[in-house]
């Protein structure tokens, strides 16, 4: 039913201005919109709501991810511009954050300035 229908991502953000900051200038993203409800970026052709919201509890998994092609060079560039990898005690991470699947993708997780967790996954070939 949905297969022809884009899908839209959504954030939420106690702070608008933090959130465009980050996700636009941090990140890199276009701004598409912005009012007093949301911050609309293109994520490379998909449309990511960051909505305000007065209060957030940030959820204990991943809320949005990125596949990137060499992720070594994206934590590179993403740290240079101030962005800090979570490490979890319990993952075998390498010295840069990144804990590798038995199937061997590489996957590494930053959060947001709201404390949403976010990632970057480059896909294994094995």
């Amino acid at each position: 039913m949905l297969t022809g229908s884009e899908l839209v991502a959504f954030a939420a953000s106690t702070d608008l201005a933090r959130a465009r900051e980050f996700y636009g200038d941090v990140l890199g993203l276009d701004v598409v919109e912005q009012s007093p409800f949301a911050c609309v970026f293109d994520a490379n052709g998909t449309m990511l709501r960051v909505t305000a919201v007065a209060e957030l509890r940030p959820a204990p998994h991943t809320v949005l991810g990125w596949r990137v092609v060499d992720v070594a060079a994206s934590i590179g560039a993403l740290a240079a511009r101030g962005v800090v990898f979570t490490r979890y005690d319990a993952m075998d991470q390498d010295e840069r954050g990144v804990w590798t699947t038995p199937g061997g993708d590489k996957v590494a997780w930053f959060a947001d300035p709201d404390g949403n967790t976010l990632s970057l996954t480059q896909f294994g070939t094995a």
